[in-house]
């Protein structure tokens, strides 16, 4: 399988990148630096029996660079098996981007909204898309998703995991029958990452707990029928998010103000 995974540089991103490359998928890296994806694809390339491995340099936080980021994919591939959203940021110096967002709304929640838009032309009903979501979920400040109010760190990595989960549910239904399997997943809490070190100062969980249900959501038959649901990595099953991820209307309004901000940004 062809497998896509952004933030494949660090952490849960990285360690999957690992475990489906050494089960001889095909992975496709992407990240920031140029340096890192480097060594990453170095590291995967040594795994015995390793597929083919590609890099991807893209900022999430430009919306340009996630168009050229789609762009380039279509260029070398006619299908993607899977999509694993895991790229995410908490704790950053600046919390504006240079178009005036939230970068952690635009990074966690924009981004991969627009990215999956994009590479729908390849992805079919047997593909998949993994959201990487988190048991912290807040109600949507419509005022901080478009610019205009600021939050906290805490309140916006929650807000903007609870917006990913709500468009994931709304994209799966949109797309039934026919687009590919759409799921939000807690991999799990306070998992050994980059993020939580920084967030928490805490060594943090065993990120192989993340690495087993990413795994699963990619490639097991558990997941096949598992397009708008969410999965809570913390209890081991599929369980109901925040209630506005339910809740039709706040979807949609939610979809469409995403869709408003990146007609501005275009």
């Amino acid at each position: 399988m062809t497998i896509l995974i952004t933030g494949a540089t660090d952490g849960i991103g990285l360690e999957t990148a690992k475990a489906l490359s050494a089960a001889g998928h095909n992975i496709l890296l992407h990240g920031r630096s140029e340096e890192k994806l480097v060594a990453t694809k170095t590291l995967l390339d040594a795994v015995p029996d390793h597929g083919v491995t590609e890099t991807y340099v893209a900022d999430l936080s430009d919306m340009a660079a996630v168009e050229a980021l789609a762009a380039a994919l279509a260029t070398r591939h006619k299908r993607v098996d899977v999509l694993i959203n895991n790229a995410g940021v908490f704790a950053v110096p600046d919390g504006r981007t240079a178009d005036g967002l939230d970068i952690r709304f635009v990074v966690n929640t924009i981004a991969p909204y627009l990215l999956t838009r994009r590479l729908l032309p390849l992805l079919d009903k047997s593909s998949r898309v993994v959201n990487l979501s988190s048991a912290a979920q807040s109600p949507v400040d419509p005022d901080a998703l478009s610019g205009k109010a600021s939050l906290s760190n805490s309140a916006a990595y929650s807000q903007s995991k609870l917006a990913l989960t709500m468009w994931s549910h709304s994209l799966a239904q949109e797309l039934a029958p026919d687009g590919p399997m759409i799921v939000a997943v807690n991999p799990g809490s306070f998992l050994g990452t980059k993020m939580v070190r920084d967030a928490y100062g805490a060594k943090g969980n065993d990120i192989g707990i993340g690495v087993d249900i990413l795994a699963r959501a990619a490639l097991s038959e558990e997941f096949a029928g598992a397009s708008g649901l969410y999965f809570d990595n913390d209890s081991g099953r599929f369980a109901r998010p925040h209630p506005d991820a339910l809740d039709p209307s706040k979807c949609e309004q939610l979809v469409n103000s995403l869709d408003t901000i990146l007609q501005r940004l275009f």
